[in-house]
C-alpha cells in the first residue's frame, strides 16, 4: 500500500475502530492458504485439529492456532505487507499474540454474538488489533463481520449474563443492530479490527464458504493484566515479529472488568452458546482458546 493509503487505513481505523486493506494478500496467497485449510483437515478425527459445528454434520467451524498447524499460515501471519500496516496502527515493536481461523460452512456457520475482543485479554493499554483476512469473497449473505462505527471510543461492555462472563454483549446492553454495518470485501482483504469494536457475525445462509483467518497482535509494551486458568500458555507462543520486545509496561487510565467464569471453557462459541445452562462458579475462564 501507498503511504496515503496507509494514512487514510489509520484514520479509517482511528475513526471508526476498523478499517479494510482490500486484497492485501494476492489470489495465490489466499489459494495457497485455503489448501492449508484442507491439509489440516485431511485427518481421520476432524475434533484433533478443530472445532466442529453443533449436531450431526461434523463440519469444522475452528481451527485452532492455525499457525502452529501450518507453516503457510505461520508466513501468512509474518507478511511484512501486513505488519506494515500493523506497524501503523500500534508502532513498531509488534509482538504476535495469537492466531485463530473460522470457516463458516455453507447453510451452517454458526453465529459470533455481540462482543469486544479486549474483553477476553484485558492487557494494560489498548493497542492491540486483529487482523482478519478473507479467504472467500464476502458478502452479507455469507455472513460478512458487522460492527457499530466508533463503538470503540466508548470503553469496555458489560460482558456477563446472570452475572458470568459469557463473552457478549447481550439483552438490553446490546447495541441496536440498524447501527451495525457489514464489512463486505472480496477474498485476500483484510479487516483490521480494534481491540474494543463491537462487532458480530450472522450465520452464513448462503452456498458458499466464509472462511477468516485471524492473527492478533499487540504492542510490545501492551501486557496482559489477567490470566485465566489455562491462559498462562498463551505468552508461551508470543514472539517479537518486527521491532524490540519491551520491559516496561505502558498504561492506560481505565477500569476493565476481568473475564471470570465460572467455568473453563473451549472457545467463544461455546462460552457464548452456554451462556444460558451454565451455573455454579468452579472456575476461570480461558483467553486465547476461547478467542
Amino acid at each position: 500500500m501507498s503511504a496515503p493509503e496507509t494514512a487514510a487505513l489509520v484514520k479509517e481505523y482511528r475513526e471508526n475502530g476498523f478499517a479494510v486493506a482490500e486484497r492485501l494478500f494476492d489470489p495465490n496467497e489466499v489459494a495457497e492458504l485455503n489448501a492449508a485449510i484442507t491439509e489440516i483437515l485431511d485427518v481421520a478425527d476432524i475434533g484433533s485439529v478443530a472445532e466442529v459445528e453443533p449436531g450431526d454434520n461434523g463440519m469444522a467451524r475452528r481451527i485452532w492456532s492455525p499457525t502452529k498447524q501450518h507453516r503457510a499460515f505461520e508466513r501468512a501471519a509474518a507478511n511484512p505487507r501486513l505488519l506494515d500496516q500493523v506497524e501503523a496502527l500500534i508502532g513498531p515493536d509488534i509482538l504476535f499474540h495469537y492466531s485463530k481461523l473460522h470457516l463458516k460452512a455453507p447453510q451452517v456457520g454458526s453465529v459470533v454474538d455481540w462482543h469486544q475482543d479486549f474483553a477476553y485479554y484485558p492487557h494494560t493499554n489498548t493497542d492491540l488489533v486483529t487482523a482478519l483476512v478473507y479467504l472467500d469473497d464476502t458478502t452479507t449473505e455469507n455472513s460478512a463481520l458487522q460492527a457499530v462505527p466508533g463503538s470503540h471510543l466508548r470503553g469496555l461492555a458489560d460482558h456477563y449474563v446472570d452475572g458470568f462472563f459469557r463473552g457478549k454483549v447481550a439483552g438490553a446492553d446490546a447495541p441496536d443492530p440498524s447501527l451495525a454495518v457489514a464489512i463486505e470485501a472480496p477474498a485476500g482483504s483484510v479487516i483490521f479490527i480494534h481491540p474494543l469494536l463491537l462487532h458480530y457475525s450472522s450465520p452464513n445462509r448462503s452456498d458458499r464458504y466464509r472462511r477468516a483467518f485471524l492473527p492478533a497482535y499487540r504492542a510490545a509494551d501492551a501486557y496482559p493484566i489477567h490470566f485465566g486458568a489455562h491462559a498462562g500458555h498463551n505468552e508461551a507462543g508470543v514472539r517479537v515479529l518486527r521491532g524490540s520486545a519491551s520491559d516496561t509496561a505502558r498504561v492506560e487510565a481505565g477500569a476493565w472488568r476481568l473475564p471470570l467464569a465460572e467455568r473453563p471453557f473451549g472457545s467463544l462459541f461455546q462460552l457464548q452458546e452456554g451462556a444460558e445452562t451454565a451455573s455454579a462458579a468452579t472456575g476461570y475462564a480461558t483467553l486465547e482458546e476461547a478467542k
